[in-house]
């Protein structure tokens, strides 16, 4: 039959170390059961005379060092310093000694993940026992060795990010590991008097912009400046390869056009016509492609433009790009030359909404026009002017003018001095796109009115 369980004597609970009563079988605090506590072994130490300990149970136990004599224990030797052999029975060989004046650490066979001490620094403290023109003079020396230690050879790419390692093929850095910037993160182009940027962004992973400057000369050999900008519509499959394509079809358009006395605004819309087949192209894929992704739509891109000559300016769009024009004398107003196509655009024009009303809405930047397969129809927009000054044109996208909406603060934010020095002007403009959130890819073109004569560049 079953028996009771025995109470453990112990005065406290193992469980919460609160006081027990005698004869208490479960924890009072903590209701432990005290029945599952061993009994207390007998207190019966083996007792060691003349350093040997019996063996009890018949257990062959090992008997330990003897002491120096004076009560002190033997020293403890550490593993590598006792003769042993290896699983086949062969003797293990010595272990390898410290050199002089090592710490005693460095033979113990422990290896630590901190790279050996180098012998010399690049940057020693001074010696006390030279002269300051000694000094400065061994330091000389030494600069070039340390030079072409400590940086790659100017040949190779160097990282971004800690500008001392050597970019690796596939794209990242051998010194800290940084992926560096793709091609089109940021790019940034000087034609004579016209210069562009296009940056990601901070917020988008790829950039989806892209944009195209040149010159040329009219036939009477008046010069010409063409500036195209496209942005890729983000829902839009490939957004990054339409917005590449139209820019470049829309570029070599009007470069080889204008020459051959083709009209400027003429040679506009021409130009969106060629950029508008060009991305119509990029939809003639294998049906065996349209079969593994039947919900891709087509790629797809909005487009923008300007020529100016002597004594005319062109603008052209299709999509929410805009063409802002800023007069070299701040003291008279600025203008948007291009109307958008979205809706905010179409409830202004109907009248449905004022213009602050309409891009507060969460439609506003819906766009009803783009170039590519899917577009509903296509309405290529282009206008002529003659301004009566100079001034600058500044070609974006919306991820520019969305920091800088209304004409007057889109001149605030251009530099004075941007007409005679484009490229510091657009990467100024860029750089305002970015402090002010970079949520959107950014591309600026900016292009002096009027033309200046061939061969003319920035400052």
């Amino acid at each position: 039959m079953s028996q009771m369980p025995q109470q453990a004597a112990v005065r406290k609970c193992p469980s919460c170390e609160e006081p027990l009563e005698p004869g208490d079988r479960f924890c009072g605090a903590c209701g432990y059961d005290l029945s599952v506590v061993p009994a207390r072994p007998e207190d019966s130490p083996t007792l060691v005379v003349n350093g040997a300990v019996p063996a009890p149970d018949g257990v062959d136990w090992p008997v330990a060092r003897d002491s120096d004599g004076h009560g002190r224990p033997a020293p403890v030797h550490a593993a590598a310093e006792l003769p042993g052999t290896d699983s086949g029975g062969s003797p293990l060989p010595p272990p390898p000694q410290a050199p002089p004046g090592a710490p005693e650490s460095a033979a113990s066979g422990v290896r630590f993940d901190r790279p050996d001490e180098p012998d010399e620094y690049p940057l020693q403290a001074p010696d006390p026992r030279l002269t300051a023109e000694q000094e400065a003079a061994a330091q000389d020396a030494a600069a070039p060795a340390q030079a072409a230690h400590a940086e790659p050879a100017a040949a190779e790419k160097v990282c971004v990010a800690c500008r001392a390692g050597r970019v690796d093929d596939d794209g990242y850095c051998e010194n800290c590991g940084h992926a560096q910037p793709r091609e089109r993160d940021h790019m940034e182009q000087e034609s004579g008097p016209i210069a562009a940027v296009s940056d990601r962004g901070l917020r988008h992973h790829r950039n989806e912009d892209a944009f195209s400057v040149g010159c040329t000369a009219l036939p009477d050999g008046a010069p010409a400046s063409v500036a195209i900008v496209c942005d890729g519509v983000s829902s839009a499959t490939r957004p990054d390869d339409a917005s590449l394509a139209a820019s470049r079809a829309a570029g070599e358009s009007l470069l080889g056009a204008l020459p051959r006395g083709t009209h400027p605004q003429q040679a506009m819309h021409d130009a969106i016509l060629a950029a508008s087949h060009a991305v119509n192209a990029l939809a003639d894929e294998p049906a065996t492609a349209r079969e593994q992704a039947p919900h891709q739509n087509a790629p797809a891109c909005t487009l923008v433009g300007a020529v100016v000559t002597a004594g005319l300016l062109v603008v052209g769009w299709v999509g929410d790009s805009r063409v802002y024009w800023v007069p070299a004398d701040r003291s008279t107003p600025p203008a948007r030359l291009t109307e958008d196509d979205s809706w905010a655009a179409q409830m202004v024009a109907a009248g449905l909404m004022n213009e602050a009303e309409a891009y507060a809405d969460e439609r506003a930047h819906a766009i009803t026009g783009w170039l590519g397969a899917d577009a509903y129809e296509l309405e290529p927009h282009t206008a002529s002017f003659k301004p009566d000054r100079p001034g600058l044109v500044v070609v974006c996208t919306d991820g520019l003018w969305n920091y800088a909406e209304s004409a007057e603060e889109m001149a605030d934010a251009v530099p004075l001095d941007a007409a005679a020095r484009p490229l510091h002007g657009a990467r100024v403009l860029v750089g305002h796109a970015l402090d002010g959130g970079g949520h959107d890819n950014v591309t600026v073109a900016l292009l002096p009115f009027p033309a200046p004569p061939q061969g003319a560049g920035s400052a």
